[in-house]
């Protein structure tokens, strides 16, 4: 029989090839330390990755795999060298230093590193215009170090002018190396935490301040604890918006963080047609990669764009939002001019800007305010309601102040809506949108949390959609009286509801239907069931086999929503985990998971969610006992309900790379964007990890 001959360790192979008796494969060892260094040029997976087997042409191939110099394999055979001679290694030479230069060089790196971890903290710029010893403003990097070595004598007699000029530990390049490391630590943690688990991708792309085009890559995944985390990894530039551009800078960020495509098991994205596109969109691409990552349309987007619709499909709506719009706009406008107005005047502006309804100069505060037309902020919406109402005698007031003392164009505007907020439809549109809101912002919020699960998600839609046919059959008279002594509060005129309706300020074409038919059909009714309407056709995607198997996971109730036959056809959605041996298995699981649920363990009895059941069987140590119904448990809590958290790394952008900042390196940014948005990992970070990696 050919097999290996032990005569090759002796002859001009034997410095790297090496033999595994279990896999009884060849290997060659400096490609498998030091290929993975090298982006361009292949030796192949044989002697890497498989083994080489073909003993009859060993020779022969172990030449062709050495090759010329330039080749690979040389390159790495130098590395594997470099590194066996340890003599001239930055180890050794630091190791010939005194013990009291290493004590000095180690003081003045961890001074430099808190001073970094301060800044990465708070997101906070490290350099100044002008950092010579002589300045007045070196810049925060070196004005913390500074105030450090002041409050620390130890720090302070071995840093900045009393450190070595070579090295001070100081200059651009060591600053953005530290802070690199920090990034890289951070990121090390996360991909540990993950352990080679499946996870969810998170993808978004928008323009920073500089008007180039960036991506960011967040992740989902469930711990060793069951605990959702929804870290993020990286942001990096793309040359373009296309879904092929962002198919490879995705792949390009998995496989340097070591993260295996096939381990995706889910997408998330926005719904641009680049993302959600059937044919060639993101999703498509990865799904040919990865058939079994499935892409759920983030529920919070659908949610906000519900309200979108039902304003441009019902015409009073359209206009009651366009009228606070406006009214909010004309504030703002006059608060940047307060210094023409009274002392009592400005107090009341300011009260408004307080409550996040107006901001000076720029129309609307985009964190609380209400946004224009065709913005889709739910909770913005809600809050500017809310505010509108409690605040709805100062802003009347104000609106008279600038009718009275305003320039001409500012008195006819206000002159124009502060009629028409007194007006009773106005009011009775105030506190029906309001309600209706408030409704469907508890749901908006549950879909913000980071470990809220999709099971969980589709049980507060259910929970809204119920409220909203109980307020459209019950919560017409509460309003309508809720509305009367708002008028009544602020002195505003109401109609007799008997009398026939009429439209806008014509007295001369009043419509065929009476003021409560209006009010009750044609507003109340109308815009719940609009609502109602948008609801079941933004969220269809619930109907699905696979969102039915996982809803059919939910403990609530002791289980009520069990059903074997939903849950097998979800394992088969994951043919990669569940072949058909697991499905037998799994068959004969579940019968006994349910019958020891409902039955045999008190700790199953009362749990809520998902997220509670995956805890409580590792909690009881019975996740090995019902390993399959586990597997299926933790790939419902990775699909994925939002993609806020890739929001809200573009929001940490724009805070770290602002105007003053524009000019900020790619690298760098994502290194700080990386430490800042990641804090509560980050602090974990030990600065000798820190410093290893430095």
């Amino acid at each position: 029989m050919r097999q290996f001959s032990s005569g090759w360790f002796k002859g001009s192979y034997s410095r790297w090839l090496e033999y595994s008796v279990k896999k009884d494969a060849a290997f060659c060892l400096c490609c498998y330390l030091f290929k993975n260094n090298y982006v361009n040029g292949s030796t192949g997976d044989s002697f890497t990755k498989t083994g080489f087997k073909a003993w009859n042409k060993a020779t022969e191939r172990f030449d062709l795999h050495v090759g010329e110099a330039s080749n690979l394999h040389h390159k790495c055979f130098n590395n594997m060298l470099a590194l066996s001679n340890q003599s001239q290694s930055i180890q050794a030479a630091f190791e010939k230093q005194s013990d009291q230069q290493k004590t000095e060089y180690r003081i003045r790196l961890n001074a430099s590193i808190d001073v970094a971890r301060f800044l990465l903290d708070f997101g906070l710029s490290f350099r100044g215009h002008d950092e010579s010893e002589s300045s007045k403003n070196k810049g925060l990097f070196l004005g913390l170090l500074e105030w450090l070595g002041n409050r620390l004598p130890d720090v302070d007699r071995v840093i900045l002018k009393h450190a070595p000029k070579n090295d001070m530990m100081t200059s651009p390049k060591i600053q953005k190396d530290i802070v690199s490391a920090c990034a890289q630590e951070t990121v090390k943690a996360i991909i540990d935490d993950l352990d080679g688990d499946y996870f969810r991708i998170l993808v978004d792309e928008s323009k920073d301040i500089s008007h180039h085009e960036q991506m960011a890559l967040a992740l989902r995944y469930v711990d060793k604890k069951v605990q959702v985390n929804e870290p993020f990894i990286s942001l990096v530039r793309i040359s373009d918006t296309s879904a092929k551009s962002l198919k490879e800078a995705v792949l390009s960020l998995l496989m340097k963080h070591s993260l295996s495509p096939s381990k995706i098991r889910g997408q998330g994205y926005d719904g641009a047609s680049n993302m959600q596109g059937k044919m060639n969109g993101l999703k498509a691409l990865i799904l040919k990669e990865t058939p079994w990552a499935y892409s759920v349309h983030c529920f919070a987007y659908q949610l906000q764009l519900t309200l979108v619709a039902v304003a441009k499909k019902h015409k009073e709506v359209e206009t009651f939002f366009a009228i606070v719009t406006n009214v909010l706009n004309i504030i703002g406008v006059s608060f940047k001019r307060r210094d023409q107005l009274r002392d009592h005047q400005v107090e009341l502006l300011e009260k408004l800007l307080e409550s996040g309804e107006v901001q000076s100069g720029k129309g609307l505060n985009q964190e609380r305010g209400l946004q224009r037309q065709g913005d889709t902020r739910w909770g913005s919406h809600c809050k500017t309601l809310d505010n509108f109402v409690i605040l709805f005698s100062s802003i009347v007031h104000v609106l008279g102040v600038i009718e009275c003392e305003g320039d001409v164009n500012d008195r006819l505007q206000a002159e124009a809506f502060s009629s028409k907020i007194k007006a009773f439809e106005f009011v009775f549109l105030l506190h029906l949108m309001l309600k209706v809101l408030i409704m469907s912002n508890e749901l908006s919020k549950a879909l913000q949390k980071k470990d809220q699960d999709i099971v969980n998600a589709m049980v507060f839609l259910d929970i809204t959609k119920e409220r909203l046919q109980e307020m459209r059959d019950k919560g017409c008279e509460p309003l309508m009286d809720e509305v009367y002594l708002f008028c009544a509060k602020h002195d505003i005129l109401v109609p007799k509801m008997e009398e026939f309706y009429i439209p806008g300020k014509s007295k001369h074409r009043p419509s065929s239907v009476t003021y409560s038919h209006h009010l009750r059909v044609e507003l109340f009714y109308a815009v719940i069931d609009l609502q109602l309407l948008e609801l079941n056709s933004h969220f269809d995607v619930v109907s699905s086999n696979l969102l039915l198997g996982m809803a059919s996971l939910n403990p609530a109730n002791s289980f009520a929503n069990f059903d074997k036959e939903r849950i097998m056809t979800l394992a088969k959605h994951y043919p990669d985990e569940f072949g058909e041996l697991k499905l037998r298995d799994l068959s004969r699981q579940l019968d006994t998971f349910i019958w020891h649920m409902q039955h045999g363990d008190p700790r199953f009895s009362d749990l809520k969610g998902i997220g509670d059941l995956a805890k409580a069987l590792v909690e009881t140590n019975l996740v090995e006992t019902y390993s399959l119904v586990y597997l299926l448990v933790k790939l419902t809590l990775i699909l994925l309900v939002a993609t806020a958290t890739v929001e809200r790394a573009f929001s940490s952008m724009k805070y770290i790379k602002d105007e003053l900042r524009s000019s900020i390196g790619d690298a760098f940014l994502n290194d700080c964007l990386v430490c800042y948005f990641e804090r509560e990992v980050f602090v974990n970070i030990s600065n000798d990890a820190i410093i290893d990696r430095f």
